[in-house]
């Protein structure tokens, strides 16, 4: 070997130590971690293609984590939850209905551990053909039904673990179906959901929905707004606008976690969330991992009064259920559209943790790396404690 050669691969040692080895490693460490046995049920009725957006971060934390279920089988994310299941078939789809009812529910539900309602809102034909302008689109599946509450109300009187996150009870669920879930989770949807847009302008941006155009129009006259704002829901049809600078200081609403909160969760203390949540209330016994805080101005204040709304707004919070603990997060917090590499690389977290800055509102997977998987991994952590227990 030439001496030339032998210089020009040991320049090529750290290149490899980074490519080869350290993944290498990386892959080994998860290979030789111990699997933990946890059963989820995962409810998912927002499904009108094969990304799986609305759960997608959740199988992410189980794989890497490696939890498994009782069949010692990993957990698949087109496979293992319940609600619609996409097809290319004129029918658009199925159903992946609970398999239970009665008694046999009762049993079904004492061999599991956890209930996770990534996402309610559900599918419509929107979702797989072109919608002119006008036309109203067709919900084809999706809202909680009688099925969805009994199984909540079998897990809760288990003492077992419930998840809701948005969109658990708001539209298209039947007021009914809602107010069993709300009296099973302790807490009252104020009927608000909110979001910020970085650009109100409808020429610049071209994602605005058009029935929230269209409802702020018949309520207020022309759409005149330009710039970053935020924009409020009520299930009534109702929009309001925050203006930014004028109503509101943060660039983006943010999510706070105090560094001693009660629960004792380890998350950051400031995070940005730019996507959709819903406004509850929460009954005395919860206790708040994070809030909600758009750090509002006097205009801003007297506006959220008007409507009937609090200062800051829950994020995530909990409370016990009996053995088990409720959670629910306000905010879509699972949801997440892009690829997030393979879950097989033990402490690969952190570097992506470094890579994705926090404070980048406009990257998800900061979101997902700072705050999600930290938060969903701790959750699970505490749940394998209680069944060793």
């Amino acid at each position: 070997m030439s001496e030339e050669l032998k210089v020009f691969l040991k320049r090529l040692w750290p290149l490899y130590l980074i490519v080869i080895v350290i993944p290498g490693l990386s892959y080994l460490a998860w290979y030789l971690w111990p699997s933990s046995t946890l059963d989820l049920v995962i409810i998912d009725k927002t499904v009108p293609n094969s990304t799986y957006r609305e759960h997608n971060g959740l199988f992410y934390v189980l794989n890497y984590q490696k939890f498994i279920k009782s069949s010692g089988e990993s957990y698949l994310t087109d496979q293992d939850y319940f609600g619609f299941v996409p097809n290319e078939k004129a029918d658009f789809g199925s159903v992946r209905g609970i398999p239970a009812s009665g008694n046999e529910l009762t049993e079904w539900v004492s061999r599991k551990d956890l209930i996770y309602l990534t996402d309610t809102y559900g599918v419509y034909t929107e979702n797989f053909k072109d919608i002119e302008s006008g036309e109203k689109s067709k919900r084809i599946y999706g809202g909680l039904d009688a099925k969805d509450v009994e199984l909540l109300t079998e897990a809760k009187q288990q003492e077992k673990t419930i998840i809701g996150e948005y969109n658990s009870m708001a539209s298209p669920t039947p007021k009914f179906y809602r107010s069993s879930f709300e009296n099973i989770m302790g807490l009252k949807w104020t009927g608000w959901i909110a979001r910020y847009y970085e650009e109100l302008d409808t020429l610049v941006n071209k994602e605005l929905p058009s029935w929230l155009i269209d409802n702020y129009t018949e309520q207020h006259g022309p759409w005149q707004l330009k710039g970053d704002g935020m924009i409020f829901v009520n299930e009534s049809g109702e929009i309001q606008v925050l203006n930014a600078v004028e109503d509101y200081q943060n660039k983006t609403p943010l999510i706070r976690t105090p560094k001693l909160n009660k629960p004792q969760f380890n998350l950051p203390e400031v995070v940005p969330y730019p996507d959709w949540f819903d406004i509850v209330l929460i009954e005395r016994d919860y206790e708040v991992i994070s809030y909600f805080d758009l750090n509002p101005t006097g205009t801003g204040l007297e506006k959220l009064r008007k409507m009937g709304l609090p200062r800051f707004f829950p994020a995530a919070v909990t409370k016990k259920n009996g053995k088990g603990n409720l959670y629910y997060f306000s905010g879509d917090f699972s949801d997440f559209d892009g690829e997030l590499g393979s879950p097989r690389f033990k402490g690969i977290s952190f570097l992506w943790r470094g890579f994705y800055v926090v404070a980048d509102y406009r990257d998800k997977q900061g979101f997902f790396w700072n705050y999600y998987l930290p938060l969903i991994s701790q959750i699970l952590d505490r749940e394998k404690s209680l069944k060793s227990e």
